[in-house]
């Protein structure tokens, strides 16, 4: 919908591939839907949800074995973003490095992005 022809929109580090494989084997599942809604204090937040199928106007992420599915509505805000797969001694999850984004909070739970530039 919002892709660069030949390029993929987001892009996923080794140990996010292997997180989300894993994830979809062991829940029997299509693939991790991404998308992103108005909430936190920041003003948006990401969201994550396991698919049993995959929505046509999804874009489609395949890599090592893991799909990444980014819902429509998400698909201009997420473009150039690396998915990450971090472990450390108190918690572990997925972490989103996306170059589209202004500011976050401090807790890193929500996003503000960066205006478009002016026509």
């Amino acid at each position: 919908m919002f892709g660069i022809p030949g390029k993929q929109a987001v892009t996923l580090t080794p140990a996010a591939a292997r997180q989300i494989a894993r994830l979809m084997a062991r829940d029997g599942k299509q693939g991790l839907r991404i998308g992103v809604k108005k909430g936190g204090c920041a003003g948006m937040e990401y969201t994550m949800d396991y698919v049993s199928e995959v929505n046509p106007l999804d874009e489609v992420v395949e890599q090592d074995g893991a799909r990444v599915l980014i819902a429509p509505m998400a698909q201009m805000f997420l473009i150039g973003t690396e998915i990450d797969y971090e472990t450390s001694l108190l918690e572990s999850g997925f972490r989103f490095r996306n170059p589209n984004v202004a500011e976050s909070c401090g807790c890193g739970e929500s996003i503000k992005f960066k205006d478009a530039p002016a026509a």
